[in-house]
């Protein structure tokens, strides 16, 4: 997928607090979903298809991916 992630407003979790150690996320054209890593803007972002991204979600918030 290309995407044109120049004029994103990234942001991030209310949660994240005051930390940089954060993952960003944007949403963007044609629904697409951009996650890159707060710590390097400028670096590689990642982009999802909407129903990825949705799927993905839906995981994190059953509990999917708690660590042990």
């Amino acid at each position: 997928m290309n995407v044109d992630l120049s004029g994103a407003k990234w942001f991030k979790s209310r949660r994240s607090g005051a930390s940089k150690d954060c993952v960003e996320v944007a949403f963007v054209e044609g629904g697409a979903v951009g996650v890159r890593d707060s710590k390097n803007p400028t670096g590689p972002a990642l982009v999802f298809a909407p129903e990825v991204w949705d799927t993905f979600t839906a995981r994190v918030a059953d509990g999917e991916f708690t660590s042990a």
